[in-house]
């Protein structure tokens, strides 16, 4: 493997010699170049070393790396890789030298090596040397010959050659021809190399003796070991035509412009016949073409004019040579030379390859930063090739040349993001041909910008609703921010500042898509703990270093109908029977009660009303839409039951609406005994109607006994209060106490008060229990305690207490 090295030097244009243009170039910087060579045989396998690239050229291998070292060329196949952790050049792709040069010699391709910060560009060209991988081959597997026996000693007959895509060595060496005594084999070579054979006649022919022979031509190579191709040779023997055909010149020279029309003339031959008559007609033809010529060129077989049928490219081949085979009817020939040189015209235009380009570029980028490495190729040649590179509009960018057919694109005068973030660079790339040809190629250059701007949010603060018993990860809001910087430095993330709400972080509540700047619920909120949250999001680019900039988020928490009313009054109880008294002398729109009731949501979802839902008698009493009164609605009569039962609902006012009810025992007499008399048969459990029937008549007996005997009075108080204290310790009932009817009010409207006092203070451990009792808030309760076995007792006592001013009640 040959190397041939050529040391990196600087290029410069002429231009460049005066000392202006030196120091200004100076300043702006330079594209180093260099050229190597090697050879190295073809059919390499793939991975094959070709050469030490960084060592031929003097680079370190960290030098590939940081410059990104890469291949470039123009060909579809990319037959070399450069390894650039070794700075080694290896083979790609099998390299064939007959499908890469074909018959062309010496074979090789180039390609070039581009480094950038700074840019450096080598020209690397590869030599492929010829190995002997193909053997020679005859396009027709027999020839024919028709020979007539008057034929003359010494009459030439041309052998159809063989062809060897191998060259030099490799190539077509020599022909054999199988033995015999008739014909001998003479081997000819041609100016161009090529080597041909001919059949001279060395005996004469006798048709009856032998009318067909049958030879064998080899075709040998030079390689080693030898490769050899074999065709089978029938001659025919005719009669008595002893004079061929011969031309008027060895050699016909002519020109051709290569983008002549079909049809267009080319040249004639002409080859005359010393014989008369049919043996003395000569025709013409192609010997030994290529199949690709058969469709370029025409030959008139008669008149021996050769005209275009096809197109010919000068870029493709630069002449055409043909042998001409001139042949009369009794099979004798002659051979002539045709030279078709192809003239080049300008029909090619420039082609412009963008080999590195980079934007976007900083705008703080200094004079004479090189943008982009642009290749201009213009496969015509001498003054039709010659180019010509530079920018088509007044921009601040020039074309410099560099190496042959390279030029760089720099900056000529200071970027400015802010005034033009984006350039259309137009480079235009013209032949010295007449016409002149052009072509274009537009570079859409950006401006890279530096971080100076900082996020904006759309609005100063935003607010966003959330309906409690949310989804937790459901999405709540999204902020968005703009900066008008551009790539990473415009890239916002979104953050949510670490704030305390209610003790807790801030995380725990919410989080933030950091990409989108959506807002998601990290948990179920409840209208009734917390009514807002207040955030505050921070958008921050991806500058270095970064800017950012806040926004506070308010969050309102909306309610939701989650919540049933709670009725404070009356108290429900399971244990005792509360009764509502009423006076049969009661009248119209008398307030038997006020059902009281809360509901924690707010809104329309807190405003309650009250419906009468069952009663044992509806004509007698109504329900309060919105305050919860009950009042009769007819005078009392003695025919009302005394014991008299009402539900009534509450609702609010959601959607869908949530209710409580509550179950109101109104007892419509005017005395205890009667109401004790009813209410006992009031209906209840069975085991509690028992209890109370127990003790009920137990308490009738007691107060017998007081009635019959007044010795015993005091004694029996005594007992009683004893009693009592000993019941209050082991009951868990609350105790209510019965107030004497004030429904009415100063102006007489039967409404409530607005205010009821009571103190109520009991212990856990002294066993005793004091109650309070404000005689100005009092109404009618009456309690009947089902487990109390002294009931008429405690009523009577404490009509008693209460009826005595300013006494309270104490239960020791």
């Amino acid at each position: 493997m040959a190397l041939e090295k050529t040391f990196p030097s600087v290029k410069w244009p002429l231009y460049c010699r005066s000392v202006w243009s030196f120091l200004f170039f100076c300043c702006v910087g330079h594209i180093v170049s260099g050229q190597i060579r090697y050879t190295i045989p073809e059919e390499m396998k793939k991975g094959s070393l070709i050469g030490n690239v960084a060592q031929d050229l003097g680079l370190d291998v960290q030098r590939l790396r940081s410059g990104r070292a890469r291949i470039v060329t123009r060909q579809s196949i990319q037959y070399t890789e450069l390894k650039t952790d070794k700075g080694i050049l290896v083979v790609n792709e099998r390299i064939d030298r007959e499908q890469l040069c074909g018959d062309v010699t010496p074979c090789s391709f180039s390609f070039e090596v581009i480094l950038e910060n700074p840019m450096e560009l080598h020209r690397i060209t590869v030599e492929i040397t010829d190995i002997n991988d193909n053997s020679p081959t005859f396009r027709k597997d027999e020839i024919k010959f028709e020979i007539s026996e008057s034929a003359v000693l010494g009459s030439r007959f041309l052998l159809a050659s063989a062809e060897d895509a191998d060259v030099g060595s490799n190539g077509l060496q020599k022909y054999i021809l199988t033995t015999n005594d008739v014909l001998t084999l003479k081997q000819h070579s041609s100016p161009d190399g090529r080597k041909y054979a001919e059949m001279i006649l060395q005996k004469p022919l006798d048709r009856e003796m032998e009318p067909r022979m049958s030879l064998k031509l080899f075709a040998v190579d030079g390689g080693s070991p030898h490769r050899s191709g074999t065709v089978n040779i029938e001659i025919t023997v005719l009669d008595a035509n002893d004079n061929p055909p011969i031309f008027n010149q060895t050699l016909y020279r002519t020109a051709v412009f290569e983008n002549a029309l079909e049809g267009t003339y080319i040249t004639t031959v002409n080859a005359s016949d010393a014989d008369i008559g049919s043996n003395g007609l000569v025709t013409y033809r192609f010997s030994n073409m290529k199949e690709r010529l058969a469709d370029i060129f025409h030959l008139d077989d008669v008149t021996g004019t050769i005209t275009l049928v096809g197109r010919v490219d000068y870029e493709k081949d630069k002449k055409y040579e043909i042998i001409v085979e001139a042949m009369d009817q009794g099979g004798l020939t002659d051979s002539s030379k045709v030279l078709i040189e192809i003239v080049d015209v300008n029909d090619n235009a420039p082609v412009i390859n963008v080999m590195s380009f980079s934007s976007p570029v900083p705008e703080d980028s200094p004079w004479g930063t090189t943008v982009a490495i642009i290749n201009v190729v213009d496969a015509d040649s001498e003054q039709n090739g010659q180019i010509t590179c530079k920018t088509d509009n007044i921009l601040p960018f020039k074309v410099k040349s560099t190496l042959t057919n390279y030029y760089a694109l720099i900056t000529d005068s200071p970027l400015d993001r802010e005034l033009v973030p984006e350039y259309n660079i137009t480079v235009r790339a013209t032949d010295s041909g007449t016409p002149s040809l052009s072509s274009t190629t537009v570079l859409c250059l950006r401006i890279s910008d530096v971080n100076d701007n900082a996020p904006l949010f759309d609005k100063i603060s935003y607010i966003a609703h959330l309906t409690e018993n949310n989804t937790p990860g459901m999405s709540i809001f999204s902020v968005k921010a703009r900066d008008s910087d551009s790539n990473q430095n415009s890239r916002i993330s979104y953050l949510l500042e670490e704030t305390q709400i209610n003790g807790s972080p801030t995380s725990s509540y919410v989080s933030i898509n950091s990409e989108t700047g959506a807002i998601h619920a990290v948990r179920s909120f409840d209208y009734e703990q917390i009514k807002q949250l207040q955030l505050v999001v921070k958008a921050q680019d991806g500058g270095s270093p970064p800017i950012s900039s806040n926004v506070t988020v308010k969050i309102m928490i909306q309610d939701q109908n989650d919540n049933p009313p709670q009725v404070l009054y009356p108290v429900q109880t399971g244990g005792s029977l509360v009764a509502e008294m009423v006076p049969r002398s009661a009248d119209v729109g008398y307030l038997v009660t006020k059902v009281v009731a809360v509901d924690v949501d707010s809104g329309q979802n807190a405003w309650l009303s009250y419906k009468l839902q069952k009663a044992s008698d509806r004509a007698l009493f109504e329900v309060g839409l919105q305050n919860g009164e009950i009042r009769t609605i007819r005078q009392v009569t003695d025919k009302d039951s005394v014991k008299q039962r009402l539900t009534v609902i509450v609702e609010d006012n959601g959607q869908p609406s949530r209710s409580a009810t509550v179950i109101l025992n109104v007892a419509v007499a005017d005395s205890f005994p009667e109401v004790l008399s009813e209410f006992t048969d009031f209906p209840h459990d069975k085991e509690y109607n028992d209890n109370l029937t127990f003790y009920l008549v137990l308490a009738l007996a007691v107060v017998s006994f007081l009635f019959i005997t007044c010795l015993v009075v005091i004694i029996s108080v005594k007992i009683y209060r004893w009693r009592q204290s000993r019941i209050l310790y082991h009951s868990n009932l609350p105790v209510i106490p019965y107030y004497p009817p004030r429904y009415s009010d100063t102006l007489g409207t039967g409404t409530l008060q607005h205010m009821y006092n009571y103190e109520v203070c009991r212990t856990t451990d002294s066993r005793k229990s004091d109650c309070k009792f404000g005689r100005a808030g009092s109404q009618n309760v009456l309690i009947m305690d089902p487990s109390s076995t002294g009931t008429m007792q405690r009523m009577q006592t404490e009509k008693s207490i209460l009826d005595e001013p300013d006494s309270p009640l104490e239960v020791s």
